[in-house]
């Protein structure tokens, strides 16, 4: 009890924030006290500090070490911006890094990103602040725009109201090659949450009061450009293909409604129509219980807008803009579709636009080892390369000859040369280019949906997942299943049993179960990257003869035997 408060009134001492320390002043009080809530409140602000990854920092706002705060961050401000000095002295330069930072709209998101300034120009690097909250994709792009060694950019996605976060992208000196503008990966992770624990305190710490640049609108014109020119230069028959689509959207209160207008009307869609009620950002999310457009729920406004208005799409970002989510009408009821679904739909697209350009032997279409296999057979019907990855666009992105990547959860970099990750703005280009141009030839997403059903079967995914409470039952969940797999699931036979943390098909180890059966159904096991939960990633194929409502009907029955037997191994 002691230790703890000890370790508190430290904490305490050491934070730049009033607010923070009588937030903690009040857990501590309650504590000693002997409330029960708050000595386990109190226990978990101090159960260790917020882990540094490949995801950088994501966690709850509040006081503590294990809580996202203006002293955490300044703490990982300052490993960071050690990290940058010394990469670049590595290489012979003593000079300063340059740094820019990007911010979303959610609580503290600013003053997290204006602290993150000041340390880094305390430390002598040169920090650029975007001019205000803009998607994650606008920080991506800044960061190999403006050849930066680093960008920051501080979100929690789609997470619950009361997180942030803390993402960080290496490029410029810092990384070269196709990992230039990326999310970091190992070892750049480790090494920086070395340096971030070697900070003695928050006091110790350099910070500038003034001294980084604020920079102008031109950097969020240019990218809005760029992304817009995704679609291509329009003829006239293209310009007023667009013109006709009506196209609803949700930024989910996030920081992308206005970017992801200017960019499509860029392009030339112009029958533009927002969820009034989502529209403008707020960290609070009060009309959404997750604000996470794969949601139950997430997108019903939207629905019920494009069901008004009669539109012919609807494309929903997540409040970082980086994914998005389609829904059209299939079988006279409007639906979202799959990620799986859209990143297939993408990837016949930029597959076609290769081809059609005179082909690749370097063009790679790439996907994470968790989504669908089908972007492989698309690869190979157009004689480009297919390459699975790890979860996480800190993967896909560093794809060599990368041209097209996607990953299920709704990620889609349509554009790795602009935006070295997924990108929910320059996705919603291409989704509704491709909209435009099948009403102008009088068909529908439906439609070519089914058309790469014939071409290459009913390839159908669907997720199961297992949330918990305490992050600490999750090891002994995968202890489980990899010491005791299932022998069959869906009726069929497990033919094949592999261990992820071996390596699997070439890729690092990573904490997962692969399996495969008889009837050629795939499950692959993983806990989440960002969230407490287990996830199930199911696919099944059926063959298409002629008829596809048949072979879909086929796919949904051996899913659901095959989806009752993996909640069952999950205990759900």
């Amino acid at each position: 009890m002691t230790d703890l408060v000890d370790l508190a009134e430290a904490w305490i001492a050491d934070d730049p924030d009033a607010t923070a320390r009588a937030e903690l002043e009040a857990v501590v009080a309650a504590h000693r006290a002997g409330d029960a809530e708050a000595s386990a409140d109190l226990a978990d602000r101090f159960r260790g500090p917020l882990e540094f990854g490949t995801a950088g920092l994501r966690g709850r706002i509040g006081a503590g070490p294990n809580r996202m705060n203006r002293a955490v961050v300044i703490r990982a401000a300052a490993g960071l911006a050690r990290y940058l000095t010394d990469a670049l002295v590595e290489i012979g330069i003593e000079g300063p890094a340059r740094v820019v930072i990007g911010y979303d709209a959610r609580h503290g998101s600013r003053q997290f990103a204006v602290d993150t300034a000041a340390v880094m120009t305390g430390a002598g690097h040169e920090a650029m602040l975007l001019p205000r909250t803009l998607p994650t994709p606008v920080l991506a792009y800044a960061t190999r725009a403006l050849d930066a060694d680093a960008g920051v950019m501080v979100t929690a996605s789609h997470n619950p109201p009361q997180d942030n976060g803390y993402k960080v992208y290496l490029g410029g000196r810092a990384v070269t090659g196709d990992g230039q503008g990326a999310q970091i990966v190992p070892p750049f992770d480790a090494e920086i949450a070395t340096r971030i624990a070697a900070v003695e305190s928050v006091a110790s710490v350099p910070r500038a009061e003034a001294g980084w640049t604020t920079l102008g609108d031109d950097v969020v014109a240019d990218y809005v450009a760029a992304a817009a020119a995704v679609a291509g230069a329009p003829d006239d028959a293209d310009a007023s293909a667009r013109a006709a689509i009506r196209i609803v959207l949700t930024p989910l209160h996030g920081v992308g409604g206005d970017t992801v207008e200017a960019t499509l009307r860029a392009a030339g869609f112009t029958d533009l129509h927002t969820v009034a009620e989502q529209a403008e950002p707020d960290p609070d999310f009060p009309t959404v219980d997750f604000p996470n457009p794969e949601e139950p729920g997430a997108i019903d406004l939207s629905l019920a807008l494009a069901e008004k208005l009669n539109a012919d799409v609807v494309i929903a970002n997540d409040p970082d803009a980086d994914r998005a989510a389609v829904a059209t009408v299939i079988d006279g009821q409007w639906r979202m579709l799959h990620g799986d679904v859209v990143g297939s739909l993408l990837g016949e697209r930029v597959a076609q636009r290769v081809e059609r350009d005179g082909g690749s032997t370097t063009a790679v279409l790439a996907n994470s080892i968790v989504s669908s296999q089908q972007l492989a057979r698309i690869a190979e019907r157009h004689g480009l390369a297919h390459a699975n990855t790890l979860t996480g666009f800190k993967w896909i992105a560093r794809e060599p000859g990368l041209v097209y990547g996607y990953e299920e959860a709704l990620g889609y970099c349509v554009a790795p040369d602009l935006v070295c990750d997924k990108d929910g703005l320059t996705a919603a280009v291409m989704v509704a280019d491709l909209v435009a141009e099948l009403k102008s030839e009088g068909r529908t997403l439906a439609d070519a949906i089914d058309d790469l059903a014939r071409a290459h079967g009913v390839y159908l995914t669907r997720q199961v997942s297992a949330r918990f409470a305490d992050v600490a039952e999750i090891p002994a969940l995968m202890t489980r299943l990899l010491a005791d797999p299932p022998a069959s699931l869906g009726g069929s036979p497990v033919t094949s049993t592999d261990d992820m943390n071996d390596g699997f098909r070439g890729l690092l180890p990573t904490n997962g179960l692969h399996l495969s059966t008889e009837s050629g159904a795939r499950v692959i096991i993983r806990p989440s990257g960002t969230e407490p939960k287990v996830k199930a990633y199911l696919e099944v194929v059926a063959p298409v003869d002629g008829d596809v409502d048949s072979a879909r009907a086929s796919a949904e029955r051996a899913m659901q035997s095959l989806e009752a037997d993996v909640r069952e191994a999950l205990g759900v």
